[in-house]
């Protein structure tokens, strides 16, 4: 049976970075609404919203202290209502992103639980140790231990895999799960027609008492990621939630975050008689070429190149892995890394390239907001702007290799996710017509990326991407088969077949010519970005240039 989100094309919107029209500097439900127009043209049919519910705002709406109602920042929950409606009404779908392992400390479960310790949210949370003694030695993503002392001083400590200020939710607690579904449906009742599950795969936990072993046996935190990360109760736990989900409202897209998750888990994951999710998100495509890297100081934000063989291998086994299966998703950027033509792309042409390499495999497209103009990452020039102690620490260790300050900012600056997540620019007015305030984020804009200016240019890369979703329309790229050719590390070249349609797409990876043989047939040219040159089966791209043919 076919659903709406199995040819979904998908723009993420961070929605204080979009479009504010109250000039608070915060972009808002109503900003985007005033866009619905451009988003049309662009050529999408679903938007996936970054967090929107009421938050204090430690880690950009990923920490929710209600779920029930719109943070004021962001309008209210008229506002949302009629996004919702005018969204539909222009043939685009609304997907929520639903932060479901853990909440804000403000957040009244975890209030109450932390004022009685009898209270019976006291087990929504995981706590645990006693007499100021942590249990383990894990680690936290966001740096030091997940274990935080109680605020109530019972001498136990409360679980937080991220921030400090986010405790984890017990799933083990069976009405959490009914809680966590209750929120679900809510927002589903209202009309969204998507769920994006955030860090899904972390909702389990190994034994609290077991310690990760490591060589000097210290005891200082350590990321103990196969200890939460995927273990077997995440699908016990979740198979009911999304179960219910599915039986009251069949046509909602199920997209879960799966950071780590390898393919085969992705397959469990998305194989339908698992009754999980409709397809995931994955940090496994994007392998870096650690050769150039200084080892004088830490590697954590040195820009880095994409590892292409790597990345062909691991593009081709999802696509081979998930076919007949599920649809793998296709993503450059998000909200969580730097931008495709920062991190990626050597020019505008490659951007092109790489866009529609990527979004013409078998699979879901998620744009991220601005990358259909070239957007880059903003330039920082201060480490209290990445709101991360990490680069603070990365900072020291540069210096302390000689590196000036400067240096070792705008090199954070490439690579860091928060300046990834500048203001839309829309045209050359004040900041650009994203709001008349100064924006929440600050920071250098590098490129000369503006709506206004590309909108209306055939050339442009929003018309180039324009072109390439048309395409991805078509049948022959929605459900037709993969298959990567054979060629070496300076081009990635594939074909899609469906009866008697076919098509080669062909991207060099390489700033010099590069030439590859394609099968003979393959004249029709339906996009390129740059230059190349066909003679008798024999395919010349300029470089980082690309094309599409089709069979005669």
């Amino acid at each position: 049976m076919a659903h709406w989100y199995d040819h979904a094309i998908i723009y993420q919107i961070y929605p204080k970075s979009f479009q504010d029209t109250n000039n608070d500097g915060i972009g808002d439900l109503n900003g985007i609404r005033q866009r619905i127009p451009y988003l049309q043209k662009l050529g999408i049919n679903a938007i996936w919203l970054n967090p929107v519910f009421v938050s204090p705002q430690v880690d950009n709406g990923y920490d929710v202290s209600n779920y029930f109602a719109i943070d004021p920042a962001m309008g209210t929950m008229e506002d949302m209502n009629s996004l919702i409606e005018d969204c539909h009404k222009a043939g685009i779908h609304v997907i929520m992103d639903f932060v479901l392992n853990h909440t804000s400390n403000q957040h009244p479960w975890f209030q109450d639980a932390i004022s009685d310790p009898n209270s019976i949210y006291r087990d929504y949370y995981i706590f645990a140790g006693k007499d100021g003694k942590r249990p383990n030695n894990w680690g936290s993503f966001f740096g030091g231990s997940v274990w935080e002392e109680d605020p109530a001083g019972t001498g136990e400590f409360y679980f937080h895999l991220f921030d400090k200020k986010m405790p984890d939710l017990n799933w083990k607690n069976p009405e959490v799960r009914h809680s966590m579904l209750e929120i679900a449906e809510y927002w589903l009742e209202k009309g969204i027609d998507g769920l994006r599950l955030d860090a899904f795969i972390h909702i389990a936990k190994a034994d609290l008492r077991q310690n990760f072993p490591t060589e000097d046996g210290n005891g200082d935190p350590v990321v103990a990621e196969p200890f939460f990360a995927n273990l077997p109760q995440v699908q016990t736990w979740l198979r009911p939630f999304c179960e219910q989900i599915k039986q009251d409202y069949p046509e909602t897209l199920l997209l879960g975050e799966a950071a780590s998750a390898n393919v085969n888990l992705a397959v469990d994951y998305t194989e339908r008689r698992n009754h999980l999710m409709d397809s995931v998100v994955t940090f496994r495509y994007f392998t870096e070429d650690n050769s150039q890297v200084d080892k004088h100081y830490s590697d954590v934000y040195q820009p880095k190149t994409l590892d292409m063989t790597a990345f062909k291998q691991n593009q081709t086994v999802w696509q081979q892995t998930l076919a007949g299966i599920s649809y793998p998703t296709l993503y450059w950027s998000n909200h969580d890394m730097a931008r495709l033509r920062t991190r990626v792309a050597k020019n505008d042409i490659q951007a092109r390239s790489l866009a529609m390499l990527m979004y013409l495999q078998r699979g879901i497209p998620i744009i991220y907001y601005g990358e259909e103009l070239g957007m880059q990452n903003l330039q920082f020039d201060n480490e209290s702007q990445f709101s991360d102690q990490t680069v603070e620490a990365f900072i020291a260790s540069a210096k302390k290799a000689g590196l000036s300050k400067e240096e070792a900012i705008k090199m954070a600056s490439l690579v860091h996710k928060m300046p990834a997540r500048g203001p839309m620019p829309w045209n050359h007015d004040k900041n650009y017509g994203f709001s008349e305030a100064d924006s929440w984020i600050k920071g250098q804009k590098v490129d000369n990326c503006v709506v206004d200016d590309q909108i209306d240019d055939e050339r442009s890369s929003f018309n180039f991407y324009k072109r390439m979703l048309e395409l991805k329309q078509e049948d022959l790229f929605q459900d037709g088969d993969y298959y990567l050719l054979s060629t070496d590390k300076n081009s990635y070249v594939y074909q899609r077949d469906l009866g008697e349609k076919s098509a080669i797409v062909a991207s060099s990876l390489s700033d010099k010519e590069t030439a590859v043989v394609i099968p003979k047939g393959y004249e029709v040219e339906k996009l390129s970005a740059g230059d190349y040159q066909l003679n008798d089966g024999k395919l010349t791209l300029m470089p980082y240039s690309g094309v599409v043919l089709m069979k005669k």
